[in-house]
């Protein structure tokens, strides 16, 4: 459904854009990460016809944003980062705005504007002005007013920017539910933890290059190289210092890494390495007593951190 094939801008002499091949296939719901000026904003203003690449070729549905345009911004919903409203005009006067923008019939208007205030549960909000809503109702009547024309593609820059935890996760759950209303989803995030509840796939772009592109699975795969574990040890009378233990930890041929903060430390096996019981013996034998011993999920935060180096434009 979307396709970058080698595609570079520059401004100036800064690429934000470097080479990038990416495809974004029919019901994903895409997560693309990266840090501020990797290039993510960049990329989808080029998907939304508001840029033009300086080469490679962009396209959503078999379109070329060159050249099909109009035919491209009928099919998507783009939601920049910074979203602009306007503050002298009730809710319902905002998406009618939008609805005529895009030549909806005004008989096929009001319920258009009835089902996408259900969707993003802002019905009872219809008459209020939008300079009255909170940020969180603001980035929903956002993601509204790109659904009044039925895209089939959503492009949302940063939606859950700026939003309270609460908010957050009434945002998660209404892109989970586009995806299974069977919109195709590209959306960038700083917040890797939602991402990874809600996205299909990702790819994890930095400097302008595409590092990553697949299933969230496959991504842990790739960075994942052993079992991790965190061990709280007791505080009593007496107790050794946890650094001797992490030290003794260290030392073992079936660890790779080893992190202490106060009394809690951070174990990572080898690859290939079988069990953890050893570990509970090293405890024993320094005079250590296990408070908690618990086996740590890999997240998207770790195969973020090591597929990527922190570099910036």
């Amino acid at each position: 459904m979307i396709k970058l094939d080698h595609v570079t801008k520059c401004f100036g002499s800064l690429t934000a854009v470097d080479d990038l091949c990416l495809e974004i296939g029919e019901g994903e719901i895409f997560g693309f990460i990266g840090p501020n000026g990797a290039g993510k904003s960049t990329t989808m203003k080029i998907l939304a016809c508001l840029l033009r690449p300086d080469s490679g070729t962009a396209s959503i549905d078999g379109r070329n944003v060159l050249s099909d345009g109009n035919r491209i911004r009928r099919m998507i919903g783009y939601m920049p980062d910074f979203l602009g409203v306007y503050d002298d005009l009730r809710v319902d006067e905002y998406l009618h705005f939008f609805a005529a923008a895009f030549g909806i019939p005004r008989k096929k208007r009001k319920s258009l504007i009835d089902s996408v205030l259900e969707l993003t549960d802002l019905t009872e909000k219809r008459k209020a002005m939008v300079d009255s809503l909170s940020r969180g109702m603001q980035q929903r009547l956002g993601v509204a007013r790109v659904l009044i024309h039925e895209p089939r593609v959503l492009l949302l820059d940063e939606p859950a920017s700026g939003l309270d935890p609460r908010a957050r996760i009434e945002m998660r759950s209404l892109l989970t539910e586009l995806g299974r209303m069977g919109k195709v989803l590209m959306v960038s995030s700083h917040i890797l933890s939602e991402l990874s509840q809600m996205c299909t796939s990702i790819g994890i772009i930095e400097r302008g290059k595409l590092l990553y592109s697949g299933s969230i699975e496959d991504a842990y795969a790739r960075t994942a190289t052993g079992e991790r574990i965190q061990i709280v040890l007791e505080s009593f009378d007496g107790a050794p210092d946890p650094a001797v233990f992490a030290e003794r930890v260290r030392s073992d041929a079936r660890v790779m890494n080893v992190s202490c903060e106060g009394r809690a430390v951070d174990v990572e096996l080898s690859e290939g390495a079988q069990g953890h019981h050893f570990l509970i013996e090293h405890a024993v034998q320094s005079g250590q007593r296990i408070a908690s011993f618990t086996p740590c999920k890999v997240e998207l935060e770790d195969a973020f951190l090591k597929l990527t180096k922190g570099a910036v434009q």
